[in-house]
């Protein structure tokens, strides 16, 4: 399984990981984490977004599968 850092504001955590990939796109969990607070949510996301926010640096991969909530 692969994840994804997702950029966004400073105190805010929020990865995707890869579940399942078809050949439409893929299938995706999403975390959140604010203010100790966890949100997760599963998801479809097209090839073709992937491949933009890949592109656009929205989405990088991380090197560490490890996330702290503290």
């Amino acid at each position: 399984m692969k994840r994804y850092c997702i950029r966004n504001e400073p105190g805010k955590i929020e990865f995707i990981d890869i579940l399942r990939e078809t050949s439409d796109g893929f299938l995706i969990k999403v975390t959140r984490i604010r203010d100790g607070y966890e949100k997760i949510a599963e998801d479809f996301m097209p090839r073709h977004l992937f491949n933009i926010c890949i592109n656009t640096g929205y989405l990088y991969e991380t090197k560490d599968v490890a996330v702290s909530v503290a």
